[in-house]
């Protein structure tokens, strides 16, 4: 397959959502054209594990001590290069002020992962409402770029999920922000999470919920086989989770496929970076952002890595 061509958007490509009120119209353009970099894509940098999986991901085996404080998100996405940080309303309320300059985008809902699905279906209700996300961007003078939230398509909470979710995305829109949506399907009538089909039918749900992007697993056959994902989600974005710590290289490879293989339109990182220490992060974020912004090879991002340690 030919090399995805990256596309540069005029200010009249940028398709405001019809419900966004006249007085914001003008910072969604702003918003989606920051997350963006000017491009349809975005390199979102993840910060909400600090609920999905406890201290699993911050203390142990392979990852830098640098990983333990929370800061440690806060200092790499304000020296490297990312589109937006995606964390709860708490964790940016506590360390925006220091940062306040960093696109923050805050992820609603969280739920632990000490309940197994064996255990009860999966479900995540929201944290905050909205009007508390317009706190931090009206009160706390952070640049808000948005919001997230995580449907677990197939559980029998679904229902609830995809409420509130559209709900939220609607009031995002209306004020002018951007909408992600992690969308898994998950629980007991799921029987292969990782099945290429049943994640496109994902990804076109989340299109109907109105998401600006959907963020979803790699398929169990690899990058070709979102194809199918990216065609069901029509103006929505997919973007394609990073999952656990791999070599450099290696991470970068599997980016670079999901986009030039996949046609998906970016990342969403977390323990790829934060697991790393802050140089080690900087460059990390440096190095997907030239794949994702700049439509760099893997091993012209590979340099870029090396060059910022």
């Amino acid at each position: 397959m030919a090399k995805q061509k990256l596309v540069k958007l005029k200010k009249t490509d940028i398709v405001i959502p019809a419900n966004t009120h006249p007085k914001y119209r003008a910072e969604y353009r702003r918003v989606y054209t920051q997350v963006t970099k000017g491009t349809n894509r975005i390199m979102l940098m993840a910060a909400d594990q600090k609920i999905e999986h406890l201290n699993d991901d911050f203390y142990g085996v392979n990852i830098h001590p640098h990983d333990a404080d929370p800061e440690h998100f806060f200092r790499i996405a304000q020296k490297g290069e990312i589109g937006c940080l995606a964390a709860q309303h708490g964790l940016i309320a506590q360390y925006g002020p220091s940062y306040p300059k960093i696109p923050y985008l805050v992820k609603m809902n969280s739920k632990t992962n000490l309940v197994d699905t064996d255990q009860a279906e999966p479900n995540s209700k929201a944290l905050v409402d909205f009007a508390d996300v317009l706190d931090l961007r009206e009160n706390g003078k952070l640049n808000i770029v948005g919001i997230g939230y995580t449907v677990y398509y197939g559980s029998e909470h679904e229902a609830d999920m995809l409420q509130e979710a559209g709900s939220l995305i609607a009031l995002a829109h209306k004020y002018g922000m951007i909408a992600v949506v992690w969308g898994y399907p998950r629980g007991k009538a799921v029987k292969n999470e990782k099945d290429a089909h049943l994640i496109a039918g994902a990804a076109g749900a989340t299109l109907c919920l109105g998401a600006d992007f959907v963020k979803v697993n790699i398929p169990k056959n690899g990058a070709l086989e979102l194809k199918e994902a990216v065609s069901a989600a029509g103006h929505t974005g997919v973007i394609i989770s990073g999952g656990s710590s791999q070599g450099v290289k290696d991470f970068l490879r599997f980016t670079y496929d999901t986009i030039h293989l996949g046609g998906c339109r970016g990342s969403a990182t977390g323990r790829n970076v934060h697991q790393k220490s802050f140089a080690e992060g900087v460059a990390m974020t440096k190095a997907m952002s030239a794949l994702v912004y700049k439509n760099s090879t893997v091993q012209e991002a590979y340099q870029i890595y090396q060059e910022n340690l």
